[in-house]
């Protein structure tokens, strides 16, 4: 298209002034007819006015009949454009909501095209796990079935399965169904890991602790030296459960069952103990610590000893009565079965027992004393009582080596005859287990029952003197004579028949005759007792002394003795193997002396100490009727 240069421009703007429409310039019909005008002559152009309204008169013409000749064509296109114009205006609209909605529809359409894409991949999951459905069912049941074999106590597959199910956990451990898998299966390893322990807290015999100590080796949760631990406190568990389940209402029956249980089990655990596990070797700790495995066992076995031990004292407190030789001999058993495997605790059973026999004798001493504070606040003196000590004939001096003959002037006088009996009763009970380490001390306490009595009588004197008639204070004095010349002194020689002087002089590794020198052991300071009565007692021959009358008996101690009567237990009895292994145990040693050193001799002829105390119960009635 030409465009209209200047000289047209200023062609137009002379011919048309202000009214040449600006939309002219860029019509290039316009431009061609301008330059077409350009080239007429004077006459063209003057004609040109009248050629053109020709023309258009006959355009015009031509037009209306083009129109007539076509007005039903026209008609029916302005119809057609009119409705093309209403088509195009809703093609329009729809085209408008169209762009509108086609982004949410992409959107929608890439959302189909993933989850097509998942289905597709899910389909080819199914198809797989289809394919795989036996495997794949055998594996999900994994729990199931390890529950079953727990709980029915098919160990054996159960430990199979957990080590199945961990090769499966480092292979595929980010799936979430084998960590479902391998959390449950580790349950089940709890709750079986919890019966294997149950187990050996029961009554378990040696093919099923070693059965299940193989199943705990095999489960990996314990190290050796923690299994040794286990293995201890379970069957100490159960132990204890055992011990506990004995009554505990009769001190003797609960410590004879006590020694019994802990002997027969405590050497099964042992043994159990030995056949499943080495202590040869020591193991490696996991900080690198060297570990002796034989210090965890015996430390638990020395453990088990002191329990038995702090029960055995709790019970020996509690009382026994006369039945202490009978637990001294069963413990000594028990210590001497504890020795096969080095835990003979014998040396600690010798303070215990010592202890409780001294404090049983005190308390019967002390109850002696009080026995006779009672009587001397009731007795007086009279005359009759006199008769009885010289109605009884003399007894003749008796033949049996190592007999005690009771003074019988003693019945003269009820106070001194029960305080007597009362302490040869005591004495009686003490020689059934009397340890020669209680020499000084029970040799003290009767001599210090014995300043008491002598303190009674001093405090019964001042109470009565001044209304003491002759014959009262005649009898005074021989109440005091035969204290000072028959009680003292025949106690005195009690005491040297309970710890014989060469036995003494045996432990101490000095004569006999020197034994003195180490005090009040084995024999009483009669000085020391008789000493505040010498204003009241007699003039007569010097007292003896201690040395002398301590080397005056040694013949007793070194005399024959016969045993006395073995009192039957309800223990059950030995058998003659083990009574053969339990002789060392009941040997006599440095810290125990035997019964029949001890114990008062009983004859035809002659009063044991027993039958004295019955008989002087006896007359002493007579006396108060």
């Amino acid at each position: 298209m030409a465009a209209v240069d200047v000289e047209d421009e200023s062609i137009l703007a002379s011919i048309f002034k202000d009214s040449f429409p600006e939309n002219w310039r860029e019509n290039p019909d316009f431009a061609a007819y301008l330059s077409e005008l350009s080239s007429y002559g004077v006459e063209t152009l003057n004609r040109e006015p009248e050629r053109l309204s020709e023309e258009r008169a006959q355009i015009l013409q031509q037009t209306r009949e083009l129109a007539f000749r076509n007005y039903k064509t026209f008609i029916r296109t302005a119809d057609c454009t009119q409705q093309i114009y209403a088509d195009f205006s809703k093609v329009e609209n729809s085209v408008s909501k169209l762009l509108n909605k086609l982004p949410s529809f992409g959107e929608k359409c890439r959302g189909f095209m993933k989850a097509a894409e998942e289905i597709s991949v899910s389909r080819r999951m199914n198809s797989l796990t289809l394919n795989r459905h036996t495997e794949i069912l055998e594996i999900l049941e994994i729990p199931q079935l390890m529950d079953t074999c727990v709980r029915n106590g098919y160990y054996e597959e159960a430990l199979e399965l957990a080590a199945y199910v961990k090769r499966l956990e480092k292979k595929h451990s980010s799936l979430p169904v084998i960590q479902g898998i391998v959390q449950e299966v580790r349950l089940s390893a709890q709750l079986m890991l919890n019966q294997l322990l149950q187990q050996l807290r029961s009554n378990s015999q040696l093919p099923v602790c070693l059965r299940v100590i193989g199943y705990l080796r095999r489960m990996d949760v314990f190290t050796e030296a923690e299994l040794r631990v286990k293995f201890l406190q379970a069957r100490g568990s159960w132990l204890r459960s055992i011990l506990a389940a004995i009554p505990d209402d009769d001190p003797y029956f609960h410590i004879t069952k006590t020694i019994e249980t802990c002997r027969v089990h405590l050497f099964d655990i042992i043994t159990q103990y030995r056949a499943i596990f080495s202590d040869e070797d020591p193991l490696t700790t996991p900080g690198g610590q060297m570990l002796n495995e034989s210090a965890i066992f015996h430390g638990w076995v020395v453990q088990q000893a002191a329990q038995f031990l702090e029960t055995l004292d709790r019970d020996l407190q509690r009382g026994v009565g006369s039945r202490l030789d009978s637990l001294l001999g069963q413990c000594m058993y028990f210590g001497l079965s504890f020795s096969r495997v080095g835990a003979d605790f014998r040396g600690q059973l010798a303070p215990i027992f010592q202890q409780v026999a001294m404090d049983t004798f005190r308390k019967a001493i002390q109850e002696a004393l009080d026995r006779f504070q009672e009587d001397m606040n009731l007795y007086t003196l009279i005359s009759f009582p006199s008769i009885l000590g010289s109605a009884i004939p003399p007894v003749a001096p008796s033949t049996q080596p190592g007999t005690l003959q009771p003074p019988m002037a003693l019945l003269d006088f009820p106070p001194l005859a029960c305080f007597l009996n009362n302490v040869l009763t005591a004495f009686n009970d003490l020689r059934l287990c009397c340890p020669i380490g209680l020499a000084q001390e029970v040799s003290r306490c009767v001599e210090e029952a014995l300043i008491k009595v002598t303190k009674l009588i001093l405090v019964f004197h001042r109470a009565e003197e001044s209304a003491f008639s002759s014959r009262e204070r005649e009898l005074f004095v021989q109440f005091c004579s035969t204290f000072a010349e028959d009680m003292v002194p025949f106690l005195n020689r009690c005491l040297q028949v309970l710890f014989p002087p060469a036995q003494l002089a045996l432990t101490l590794g000095v004569p006999p005759a020197q034994v003195y020198k180490y005090g009040s052991i084995g024999c009483i300071n009669v000085n020391a007792v008789l000493e505040p009565l010498e204003f009241v007692l007699p003039e007569k021959e010097p007292v003896t002394s201690v040395l002398d009358l301590c080397t005056d008996l040694n013949s007793l101690s070194n005399l024959p003795s016969v045993k006395p009567e073995e009192r039957f237990t309800e223990e059950p009895v030995p058998s003659e193997q083990q009574k053969h292994a339990e002789e060392p145990a009941l040997t006599p040693d440095a810290h125990l002396s035997q019964k029949e050193d001890i114990s008062v001799e009983e004859s035809d002829t002659t009063l044991h100490a027993q039958d004295f105390t019955e008989d002087l119960s006896t007359k002493d009635i007579n006396v108060e009727e």
